[in-house]
């Protein structure tokens, strides 16, 4: 019982703490353009903005595409055509220039920060395939990511995504505000789960199908989303995706033992794999 209330003691604090620091910061957060603005109150209204690399502008966005490009022809191929339940391919690929330039961009963080309204830190990038699965699990179940209060992950897509391919979806901000009765019901159900997710027929007994947002594509396509906040998933697909996903919090992030993943070895990295190869 003691400890109990310590931790709720410590989490209160942590909290304030935490407030205070976004007041605090609010004079410092840098300037950005009305067009990136829109970006900014879109995250904070939806949870999720979807643009492309085209309007985006970024001068390292061709490097990043070729070195893209040679990074998934030499992928290893996957056997998993007999296996139930297909896990993603992922490899970390920050510490590659092409990869790294493009997610520190001046622009992404100036943005990243305005939403965040903290001093942000870029975590890392996952180059990833989702093969084709007919049943949900892990990131196809509905779920909210936990590395912090607030976070963004950009996610680009590097083919073409249709509704075969299992293009993000999410259910927009709007539809539940906090301490709504629906962010409740979400939340008591993640809960039931373990916090490992949600299948869509348990979804739609609270938000119907049809407020789902679906968010197909073109390659260069770029999502950006706060995975915390907004309620997600990748869809069931029969054709396999490829992606990027940047990844940015505070900095330091509320759970920073989450966010290693996104740099060291959990998943390999390419330029190791090639590496040990020649060897």
């Amino acid at each position: 019982m003691l400890n109990a209330i310590k931790n709720k003691v410590t989490a209160l604090n942590s909290e304030i703490d935490y407030k205070f620091a976004l007041w605090k910061h609010t004079k410092n957060l840098p300037a950005i353009a009305e067009r990136d603005r829109v970006i900014v109150d879109a995250l904070k209204r939806e949870g999720v903005y979807v643009t492309t690399l085209a309007d985006l502008g970024l001068d390292s966005t061709t490097n990043l595409l070729n070195a893209a490009r040679n990074q998934l022809s030499t992928m290893a191929a996957v056997q998993n055509s007999q296996i139930a339940q297909r896990l993603p391919q992922i490899y970390t690929v920050t510490d590659l220039p092409e990869f790294f330039t493009w997610g520190s961009e001046q622009k992404l963080l100036n943005i990243v920060e305005n939403y965040i309204g903290l001093p942000v830190a870029f975590q890392g990038v996952h180059l990833r395939k989702d093969f084709p699965n007919e049943n949900q699990f892990g990131t196809l179940l509905w779920h909210k990511d936990s590395e912090d209060r607030r976070m963004v992950k950009i996610i680009i897509y590097l083919t073409d995504v249709e509704e075969k391919h299992g293009p993000f979806e999410y259910v927009p901000l709007s539809l539940t505000p906090l301490h709504s009765l629906n962010y409740y019901r979400i939340y008591y159900k993640l809960w039931q789960s373990g916090y490992l997710g949600i299948n869509d027929e348990q979804l739609q007994e609270i938000i119907p199908k049809s407020a789902w947002k679906s968010c197909p594509g073109p390659a260069g396509t770029v999502i950006f989303a706060d995975p915390k906040t907004a309620l997600h998933h990748g869809t069931l697909r029969t054709e396999e995706r490829s992606a990027l996903f940047f990844v940015y919090t505070a900095n330091p992030p509320k759970r920073p033992e989450l966010c290693t993943q996104y740099w060291d070895d959990t998943f390999p990295k390419p330029e190791l794999c090639q590496t040990s190869e020649v060897m």
